[in-house]
């Protein structure tokens, strides 16, 4: 019942936060002389805002992925190679709580892997998921 309620309220809290965002889009984010609407609007998304961001996410990017019986796995070793369902240089899917948000390619910073996002899923998209 907690966690039904507390999806409710982020629920709602992404859509005031769309709304708004929505709305500064429109009027390309001019106050057009009403800096009290404009103030308002920021303070509502700063505590909008800080109701979500420290809320942990599972972050998790998928390089592909491969079947095996039991047998084969245990049979795997250090050199080992598994075949995986993507090809070479395809793009990997970013996914946020097993949601895809975003497509990327692999890249090396610093000795150290990375995504380098070439895509993301639009806005439409991702709230879609979220009924799903």
């Amino acid at each position: 019942m907690a966690d039904e309620n507390l999806a409710e309220s982020l629920e709602q809290e992404v859509a005031d936060l769309a709304a708004i965002g929505d709305e500064l889009a429109t009027d390309g984010g001019d106050d057009n002389g009403d800096s009290a609407a404009g103030s308002e609007h920021d303070e509502i998304r700063d505590r909008n805002l800080d109701l979500i961001l420290d809320i942990p996410l599972k972050v998790t990017v998928e390089l592909g992925r491969s079947k095996m019986i039991v047998s084969e796995l245990l049979n795997l070793g250090q050199g080992s190679v598994i075949e995986l369902t993507k090809l070479a240089g395809e793009p990997m899917e970013v996914l946020v709580n097993d949601k895809v948000v975003a497509k990327g390619e692999a890249v090396v910073v610093n000795e150290k892997f990375g995504v380098r996002l070439t895509d993301i899923v639009s806005q439409a998209e991702r709230v879609e998921q979220l009924n799903e």
